[in-house]
């Protein structure tokens, strides 16, 4: 066995893993699912599974607890698929390699999949104990909730049997969520016109690398730099002095991780290809000075590329940059309500040209509905005066916070029993599934715990190893303390 099984709590780990050996990137849960299926049946254990793809596992009640209230243990089953630019890995066929540094695990070059990997091992570790004690259970593993949540919005009312549910998909271990924001995605769309590139000229490959990139709910706070901003601001300023002219440009692969890495194929005259090369190093010396804490090891490289015939007409190549240029991203307000929690914001993800069409994916995110309008509004108004069409989907609600959760109260009281300390008691930027949850269920307490989770969205991503415990430790008291129904 490797190492990373032998740690500690084993159950736990060892079905890490086992999961990691399979590709689940969203929309490409399939085998995990067939294998916990399986596994699940040579149990004995019930098996539900939605037409969407969820999976619901029923397990009896230990001798003693059939009287208590009924808990949902929930995880998603896919995870976000990031990898560095020099690391070879197809998220479809190839497994994750984690690795252990110190007191976390981490992944070679790839995300991990801790998000939310650690909470559904969890739960499929409970599944498979006969010596933890606990009441009726059901544990949900839901699909795609990464790119879309189509395996929230697509569970089906009267199907759980639970009152209560834990959701296992928080990242700070000593924090209680009891509350989230809700998002939708954005799609700007502008038509690319072509045109016969000028002749005396030189073609390259301008690419923005190097920047840490993660989360676009949990780390937009923090003020890291987004690649298709930045490639863009370059772009849009340089563009008219050095007669720049725009082959392409592509930054960014999910709509919900900061984009990290951007580039533009760019054709430029020859006698200006020394301004060129000297813009462009003063340029990342502005960056690095402007991101050295947040993002100091950024990269802006100048490579050749064969010549290009055709490149964007004029008006094309304005119309986007300015687009881009303008474009709101990052924090929009910082909540009344929550100190230190981020109300709305707003993530410029992905940057893309194809079949003569560019598209700009954001996602927004926001604690209340009329800010979620007020920046939907925004974009639409710059999509207007850019030529551009937009289109709204994917909306999913907010979890509205209850202080007078009885769950919240038990795993509050039983962190402070454990630990000797108080938890805080949090409402997360990101989104979670509970908001959705709510609707076909609208009377099921909910609340969210997690282990200390660094990184997310990112081949940076690092789970601490001690808080996983701690973790397994809360969920595992609490499950005992659930109380047996009215």
């Amino acid at each position: 066995m490797s190492d990373i099984s032998q740690l500690a709590p084993q159950p736990l780990w060892r079905w890490f893993e086992k999961i990691c050996s399979f590709p689940r990137p969203s929309g490409h849960e399939a085998a995990l699912s067939q294998y916990i299926q399986q596994w699940a049946k040579e149990h004995q254990l019930e098996v539900v599974v939605e037409e969407v793809g969820n999976l619901i596992i029923r397990k009896a009640a230990t001798p003693g607890m059939e009287n208590r209230k009924p808990v949902v243990i929930q995880a998603h089953m896919d995870m976000v698929p990031q990898k560095n630019a020099d690391k070879v890995h197809d998220f479809t066929k190839d497994p994750i390699e984690p690795w252990i540094d110190g007191d976390w695990v981490k992944a070679k070059g790839t995300t991990l999949g801790a998000d939310n990997g650690i909470g559904m091992c969890s739960a499929l570790a409970i599944l498979e104990s006969r010596d933890i004690a606990h009441g009726p259970l059901e544990v949900l593993l839901t699909v795609d909730e990464e790119s879309g949540m189509s395996g929230a919005f697509g569970l089906q009312p009267g199907v759980l049997q639970g009152e209560i549910l834990i959701n296992t998909d928080s990242e700070q271990e000593g924090e209680i969520y009891m509350g989230c924001a809700g998002g939708v995605d954005a799609a700007i769309t502008l038509p690319v016109t072509t045109e016969a590139a000028t002749s005396d000229s030189s073609a390259f490959r301008l690419m923005l690398s190097g920047l840490k990139g993660g989360h676009s709910g949990a780390n937009i706070h923090l003020g890291r730099g987004n690649a298709n901003k930045l490639l863009a601001r370059f772009l849009f300023e340089k563009a008219s002095d050095l007669q720049l002219q725009l082959v392409d440009f592509q930054g960014g692969t999910l709509r919900n991780a900061i984009p990290r890495e951007a580039d533009a194929g760019l054709v430029v005259p020859n006698a200006q290809v020394d301004a060129l090369q000297q813009a462009v190093a003063e340029y990342e010396a502005l960056l690095r000075s402007e991101f050295a804490i947040a993002d100091p090891d950024m990269q802006l490289t100048l490579s050749p590329m064969p010549v290009a015939s055709e490149v964007m007409s004029a008006q094309t190549q304005q119309q986007l940059l300015a687009l881009l240029n303008a474009c709101p991203n990052g924090v929009m307000r910082m909540s009344d309500e929550v100190e230190g929690v981020t109300e709305t914001s707003l993530n410029l993800g992905v940057v893309s040209i194809e079949n003569q069409q560019a598209t700009a994916l954001c996602l927004v995110r926001s604690l209340i509905d009329s800010g979620r309008d007020y920046v939907c509004s925004q974009l639409s108004s710059l999509a207007t005066l850019a030529g551009a069409k937009i289109t709204f989907n994917g909306a999913y609600p907010g979890w509205k916070p209850d202080n007078h959760s009885p769950v919240m109260a038990i795993v509050r009281d039983t962190y402070q029993s454990i630990y000797h300390k108080e938890p805080v008691i949090m409402v997360i930027h990101a989104g979670l599934e509970c908001g959705l949850f709510k609707q076909p269920y609208p009377d099921m307490d909910m609340v969210s715990i997690g282990p200390t989770i660094r990184f997310p969205h990112s081949p940076d991503e690092k789970v601490n190893i001690t808080t996983v415990g701690q973790y397994w430790q809360l969920l595992l008291a609490v499950l005992q303390r659930i109380p047996e129904k009215a």
